[in-house]
């Protein structure tokens, strides 16, 4: 509250206001009490000084998280703060360890989802953003270390989301404590099943909300000593009775009546319902439908629901029975009798009603009839039957109405309640408390009194957990509080139930009476409670009375209170239904005492009633209660409307507003010290130049001041009401003066630079005119010179250009002249190339068509010879298998089938070389016969040359004409025979020319020919290839199978008898190689170590058995050795692990692969067991991580999986017993692989690595080796992420500056300290990073397994960062986003420093980080467009993601504000479509902690290891058994 001290002109404070209930304003005058305030809207406002409250001009734009942390702790700042958050999404606040929860109607899936569980879980309160799931948490960490119950506590008017806050409260508790389902569904899944049976039966619309609860449910959950659930209860509390019968418009009654008659037509039928507007019980109100719900469907949802609960189907008919026969009941009407104050069914309806109600009953017609309007009165001297008037007999019809529907709903709570399941054992259980709110309409009943005084009650209870949390933070912070007054309602509570004069009291006692009436019990209250200051009579009414409850006053209405309090056990009833045919009705009412079955019983609701709040009390007394108060903000059920007057009058009903008046009864305002100084630091300044430290800084400065009655504690200030707002008018002075001293600085500074800007404009302006004169001059200069030169260039265009037009003329007639000859010279030798070419396409068109045909023909014909060959050659190896020589046979056809390919592929070959030679000779042909008629040309044109040179100078040695006649004769005739010999040289030359141009085709064509065919050998061969390489794989893949085969036919073997006797025989024997099993080197005979005894004679003599066990005893000390050697830590040799090359050497030198059984895999798995596990030592690990990594990618690159031959000879099976086996052998034993060597030899990267087939020990081991591999490989990672989580939560909010930064000049040096103490977190997670590094590469893991483990460590990274972004508050500020990303550059430059080999892509795991801390530090977030955010700036951040990120930020250093309005509206329609597709809105990131890789992946990124150059150590080296170890590669 304001005093006339702390209100100045100019302070912002808030005044009342009729339609927003507070609105702020600045005062603009004071005169003594009355102050004038002008608020945001303009109007001027005049209010008393006690009626305006200061307003926190510094508060965040976002709100608080928890309203105690609010400067001014009154009624509007806590409006203004829930309006603030409400509109941002937040829709849960803390006072205190009271959570506030506003309605958002609408759907928010991602503040409900298992991330978001799995961030609360075992987060401390307070520590993330307010949440139901943070104080269910609280009370299920306090019921496990303390041992002792919770109870959390949900309360709120109709509308306000309590049975939602449950829903999620059960929800978050199953999932810290809920048990696997083993014997079907579990406890928490049924109790949450049970809500849409309750629902249906105790639920109904009301006024302000569609689906209101109309009775208290108190869940209990169950918990075990392990803290898991065992089993729940759930108890209801004062169903609204009167509902059944009574109902206004425009609420409805109970939803199951409505879904009975919205039932299949069959069930309608059978019950005989029609319309809801059929039914008096029903047609009271004008709503019979609710908006967006279809009864039809509810119906079978409830009919689910109950499947689900356990209830059959014979209880559920009854149950619909029951419900319908309540309908039917309604519409019994009665009429006046013929007797006085006697009545009659009243017409044939009604009759009908009265038939069907008792067929559905199962009771006899009249004897319902009797039940509804006769009464028998027993006396001592006489048993008399009177008979009810019509409106008596109307009470009698509703009270049999209601009894049946409570009874139906207690059943169903108990049959639900043994469908759960309860834990006897249980000791601890946590409470949800789903109850009414504080209701006040115009008429106020008997219900609202008991709802009302059922909020009394709990708001004891809260008020006494408000004030025991107050001592507890006085207490810890060792203040004194021992004067601090307590405010209490027990007098209301005194008022209503005290005996024997409270108002339950007196209400039993008038319905005691007969003659009671409304009348007289509300003057018997008149005169009762006279001069309780808490009792109201109102003036104009002579049966209302008002009490004053915490929440306000509420006016009663009398008339109904005895009515509805009286619950007669009303014999004829009892006696009519409990000997009913159907079992479920009797089981209703079942036998009474004899005593009290004669007469009609009397029993108070109220009572009764407040016998049930008692023990709801003693329960929540024996509990540690948490509170969750739901607010509804409108009541329009609709998002994004906060109507203020509606929420205060909530707050008021909820008792949050009662706590903070318990709050200011104390010290209402609590500053940590370094939040006072900081706000505070300017009344004092001097303080601040000291050496003392903040405690004393403070004190100081309020005794400065002169305050008195504050307290400091511990850690923060404690100031009483109004204090506050002392200290902001005296700091508002001092910024004010400070304000008004800047003002004249600057108002000088503006003068001075404004005539300094006048005097420089005006030298400029002069020498602007004098460079306008000159360039004048300058410019009448130029255009001289320039008409002159325009002149000359002119002329000179003139002429150029007519010389130009002549020029033009004269080549463009040329031109046209030359074209034109050319054209025809073209054109002709077109027409004649164009003839030929045609000829020639259509003769190869004829030709190639002829081809195809003949080509397609013969190939259908040989595919249907060869697939009739097939299909006999099919039926023939059917027919074969079923015989018993069927598997030879088919082994030697398939060997003579590839025997036949081979040779067939041998003989194409030898035809294609053959081919070849042909073509080559025949093209050597056509060439020496083309160089034979090119030298005959070349002759011919010779001579022809000689002819004309001979004519030539015959012609010119000829003699002067004499003689004319005879010489003209003879040269023409010499003439004539020159020109025929010409002609006939030119006919040769061209017939040669012809002849030259056919050989040329013809050497091309074939030439043409010969690729075509060179082509085609390619092809063929290529195929050829293609088919080994298939045969190859299908050889592999048969091998596969087979080995699979054989480890289940070992797994068999080994439960057998037959397999134990056999694996108990020797397990060493002297092997012959023989063709069959391979050829030796060199022809040596060795020994096989270790190898499966194959079935010999069983009488061979025991002399042999002697060498053979020497044998194994050797083998037996090499192995020994081996282990001892590889339990040192070798080191490695030329960046190669020592002791895995040195295992690969050893098992492939004793041919261990090979072997069916032995123990050295076993010995060699369980000594890299024993080294790596429970180890902390990274360097061990990194060891073994590289020994693991190498030995695997040797055994990949040189094991295969075994084919036939390794099949278990206890089966002896032989190789060709199945098809694929067939095949394979067939394969296996083609001419080109026989002969070859026991070893295959694959030459890779010039190293030549043998590859053997592997029998089941071998792969096995390679099986065990991948997951110790896995295993060391997530050891390795999650060390890592232990040691760098704890520094994480360091690093996401920035270090607050010390008091020495609020000194001046010293900001600076504070932010570069604070900087560097930061970045000193985050260095020491780049120390973590680097020790890794170091001990990773120093065993030579290699680099793809390092890039894994730290991809995977900075994903890790970026979700712990960014989780705790997005769910603290304080760390969405400007300030934190420059801390944050000043340590990312820290991991960027150890990226760089890392190099891509080993850091990968390790910094592009960052990128929600990077892009969250980019958007709160970029400037002008308001001019940002969604697409810039969307595109530009945070491509990989989603809507919800940015949408938090947005509203949640807020400017500690420029005071700048987030993005725009237009762009959070438009965040919310996208939010809305993604929530309406399903998609999922989880703003919170997973990590991903499953293996990353596979052993391809190893193989493929690792190089080949080249195992011969590796040393062996010295005690191998001196041993002659390993003297193998020593021989070196060439």
């Amino acid at each position: 509250m304001a005093t006339p001290g702390n209100i100045v002109v100019g302070t912002h404070v808030w005044v009342e206001d009729p339609v927003l209930a507070w609105i702020d304003g600045e005062v603009v005058e004071i005169k003594g009490n009355e102050i004038h305030v002008r608020t945001i809207k303009g109007k001027m406002v005049v209010a008393n000084v006690s009626k305006v409250f200061p307003k926190d001009t510094e508060a965040p734009p976002g709100g608080v998280d928890d309203m105690t942390r609010l400067s001014y702790l009154h009624e509007p700042g806590v409006l203004q703060n829930l309006a603030a958050r409400y509109e941002l999404n937040e829709i849960y606040t803390y006072t205190g360890n009271i959570l506030i929860a506003v309605n958002p109607f609408q759907r928010l899936p991602h503040l409900y989802d298992t991330h978001m569980m799995g961030q609360y879980k075992g987060a401390g309160f307070g520590e993330l953003s307010p949440h139901v799931f943070a104080v269910a948490d609280v009370a299920y960490r306090a019921m496990i270390n303390e041992g002792r119950s919770n109870s959390i506590l949900v309360s709120g008017e109709s509308g306000a989301g309590k049975t939602e806050t449950t829903k999620m409260l059960m929800r978050y508790l199953a999932y810290l404590g809920g048990r696997s389902g083993i014997e079907g569904r579990t406890v928490e899944q049924q109790v949450l099943e049970s809500n849409p049976v309750l629902e249906a039966f105790g639920n109904a619309k009301t006024v302000r909300n569609n689906n209101s609860s109309r009775f208290g449910k108190f869940v209990e959950i169950q918990f075990d000593k392990s803290g898991r659930i065992s089993g729940a209860a759930i108890r209801t509390y004062l169903l609204e009775r009167s509902r059944v019968c009574q109902i206004n418009t425009p609420e409805r009654n109970y939803h199951c009546f409505y879904l009975l008659c919205a039932a299949p037509q069959e069930v309608k039928d059978k019950y005989k319902l029609g319309n809801p507007q059929s039914f008096h019980y029903l047609n009271q109100s004008d709503c019979y439908e609710l908006d967006g719900v279809d009864d039809s469907l509810e119906y079978l949802a409830t009919i689910r629901a109950m499947d689900i609960v356990g209830i059959s189907e014979s209880e559920q008919e009854a149950i619909f029975r029951v419900v319908a026969a309540i309908l039917h009941i309604g519409n019994i009407d009665f009429a006046k009798g013929e007797e006085i104050d006697s009545s009659v069914i009243k017409d044939e309806k009604s009759r009908f009603h009265l038939k069907t109600a008792s067929e559905l009953l199962m009771c006899d017609v009249q004897g319902l009839e009797d039940a509804l309007i006769r009464r028998v009165m027993v006396t001592p001297e006489e048993i008399i039957t009177r008979t009810l008037d019509p409106a008596s007999a109307i009470v009698s019809r509703d009270g049999l109405a209601k009894t049946l529907y409570c009874r139906l709903f207690d059943w169903l709570v108990e049959k639900i309640n043994v469908s759960i399941g309860q834990d006897p054992n249980s000791k601890s259980l946590i409470g949800v408390l789903d109850i009414y709110g504080f209701e006040s309409f115009k008429c106020n009943s008997f219900e609202q009194f008991c709802i009302n005084f059922t909020n009394e009650k709990l708001q004891q209870h809260f008020n006494q957990h408000v004030f025991k949390m107050e001592q507890e933070e006085y207490t810890k912070e060792e203040i004194n509080w021992s004067y601090i007054e307590f405010i209490d309602n027990q007098d209301v509570l005194d008022l209503i139930e005290k005996k024997p004069g409270g108002i339950i009291a007196l209400l039993d006692e008038a319905c005691m009476f007969p003659r009671s009436t409304h009348e007289t019990f509300a003057q018997k209250l008149y005169q009762t409670f006279k001069n309780n200051k808490r009792f109201l009579k109102p003036k104009l009414s002579r049966t209302d009375f008002t009490i004053c409850h915490y929440a306000g006053e509420v006016a009663y209405q009398a008339d109904h209170f005895l009515d509805k309090n009286k619950d007669y056990v009303v014999a004829e009833h009892q006696d009519l239904l409990s000997p009913s045919k159907c079992p479920f009705v009797a089981g209703l009412f079942p036998a009474l005492p004899e005593e009290t079955s004669k007469s009609s019983k009397f029993s108070s609701i109220g009572s009764r009633f407040k016998l049930q709040l008692q023990a709801l009390m003693e329960t929540l007394s024996s509990t540690e209660p948490h509170y969750i108060r739901c607010v509804k903000p409108n009541n329009t059920l609709k998002p994004s409307i906060f109507e203020n007057m509606n929420v205060i009058q909530q707050l008021r009903c909820g008792g949050v507003l009662e706590a903070i008046r318990i709050s200011c009864a104390g010290y209402p305002t609590r500053k940590t010290f370094y939040e006072f100084l900081h706000r505070f630091s300017v009344l004092s300044p001097e303080v601040l130049d000291g050496n003392s430290d903040d405690k004393v800084a403070c004190q100081k400065i309020l005794d400065k001041l002169g305050l008195k009655g504050y307290q400091i504690g511990k850690n923060k200030v404690f100031l009483r009401a109004g204090q506050m707002a002392e200290l902001d008018a005296r700091r508002s002075e001092v910024l004010g003066r400070a304000a008004k001293t800047i003002q004249r600085q600057i108002r000088t500074h503006i003068a001075r630079k404004e005539f300094l800007r006048l005097r420089s404009a005006a030298i400029n302006l002069q020498s602007f005119w004098r460079a306008e004169l000159a360039r004048k001059l300058y410019e009448c200069m130029r255009q001289e010179a320039a008409a002159i030169k325009i002149q000359k260039n002119l002329r000179r265009y003139i002429a150029r250009k007519s010389y130009k037009r002549l020029r033009y003329s004269a080549i463009m007639l040329q031109t046209g002249l030359r074209a034109m000859n050319a054209r025809d010279a073209f054109r002709y030798r077109k027409q004649t190339k164009t003839a030929i070419i045609i000829q020639a396409k259509w003769k190869s068109h004829r030709d190639y068509v002829y081809y195809k045909n003949l080509k397609k023909a013969t190939i259908t014909y040989q595919c249907a010879w060869r697939q009739r060959l097939a299909r006999r050659e099919l039926r023939k190896l059917k027919m074969a298998a079923r015989e018993t020589g069927a598997l030879k046979e088919a082994k030697d056809k398939l060997e003579k089938r590839v025997e036949e390919l081979t040779w067939r592929l041998q003989l194409e070959k030898r035809l294609r070389i053959d081919l070849e030679e042909a073509k080559a000779q025949e093209i050597s042909k056509l060439q020496d016969a083309l160089h034979e008629m090119q030298q005959q040309v070349e002759e011919a044109n010779s001579m022809i040359i000689k002819e004309r040179e001979a004519s030539r100078k015959a012609i010119e040695e000829a003699p002067p004409v004499i003689k004319e006649t005879p010489v003209i004769v003879q040269d023409v005739e010499k003439i004539s025979s020159l020109t025929a010999e010409v002609e006939h040289f030119k006919a040769l030359l061209v017939s040669e020319q012809h002849t030259s141009d056919a050989a040329k085709k013809a050497a091309a064509e074939a030439q043409n020919r010969n690729v075509e065919l060179l082509k085609k050998l390619e092809d063929a061969n290529t195929k050829v290839d293609q088919l080994q390489d298939s045969s190859q794989r299908l050889e592999e893949k048969l091998s596969n199978l087979e080995s699979e085969n054989q480890v289940l036919r070992q797994q068999a073997l080994t439960i057998s008898p037959t397999g134990r006797s056999l694996s108990a025989r020797s397990r060493t024997m002297i092997i012959p190689r023989t063709p069959e099993n391979g050829n030796l080197f060199n022809g040596e005979t060795k020994l096989a170590l270790d190898m499966t005894p194959a079935v010999g004679n069983a009488k061979e003599p025991e002399s042999e058995e002697k060498p053979q066990k020497s044998l194994n005893e050797k083998q037996q000390e090499y192995q020994d050795l081996l282990i001892r050697c590889i339990t040192q830590d070798l080191g490695f040799s030329s960046g190669k692990p020592i002791a895995a090359c040195l295992i690969y050497k050893c098992l492939l030198q004793w041919r261990s692969f090979e072997v069916e059984r032995t123990t050295i895999f076993d010995r060699i798995i369980q000594n890299i067991s024993s080294a790596v596990e429970g180890q902390d030592n990274n360097d061990i690990l990194c060891y073994w991580l590289s020994n693991c990594s190498t030995l695997l990618l040797l055994l990949q690159r040189t094991l295969k999986a075994s084919g036939a031959a390794s099949l278990t000879p206890q089966r002896r099976r032989t190789p060709s017993s199945s098809l694929f086996g067939r095949m394979s052998h067939g394969l296996r034993a083609s001419p080109q692989t026989t002969g070859l060597p026991f070893f295959n030899g694959r030459m890779v990267n010039g190293l030549d690595l043998r590859q053997v087939e592997a029998k089941y020990p071998a792969l096995l081991f390679k099986q065990q080796l991948t997951a110790f591999l896995e295993k060391i490989y997530g050891m390795i990672r999650d060390n890592l992420k232990k040691e760098i989580s704890p520094l994480l939560g360091l690093c996401i909010q920035a270090p607050r500056t010390s008091r020495a930064s609020l000194v001046k000049g010293s900001r600076s040096q504070a932010n570069a300290m604070a900087q560097q103490a930061l970045i000193a977190h985050w260095r020491s997670i780049v120390k973590s990073l680097d020790s890794y590094l170091k001990a990773l590469k120093a065993n030579y893991v290699p680099p793809f397994l390092v890039r894994k483990v730290f991809i995977q460590t900075f994903s890790f990274i970026n979700v712990q960062l960014f989780n705790s972004l997005l769910l603290r508050r304080e760390c969405c500020s400007f300030s934190n986003g420059e801390y944050v990303k000043a340590g990312l550059a820290e991991l960027e430059q150890w990226c760089y420093a890392a190099t891509e080999e080993y850091a990968g892509s390790a910094w592009d795991e960052l990128k929600h980080i990077r892009q969250a801390v980019g958007f709160l530090v970029i400037h002008q977030k308001p001019k940002k467009t969604l697409k810039e955010i969307t595109n530009d700036l945070c491509p990989v951040l989603s809507i919800q993601q940015l949408y938090r990120i947005s509203t949640m930020y807020w400017d500690d250093k420029y005071g700048t504000h987030s993005v725009s309005s237009e762009v959070i509206s438009s965040m919310r329609v996208l939010m809305t479509e993604d929530s309406n597709n399903s998609v999922s809105s989880s703003f919170l990131l997973d990590d991903d902690s499953s293996i990353p890789f596979s052993v391809d992946d190893i193989s493929k990124s690792m190089e080949q290891i080249d195992t011969s150059d590796v040393d062996p150590p010295p005690m191998i080296r001196e041993n002659s058994g390993f003297s193998f170890l020593l021989q070196r590669a060439e």
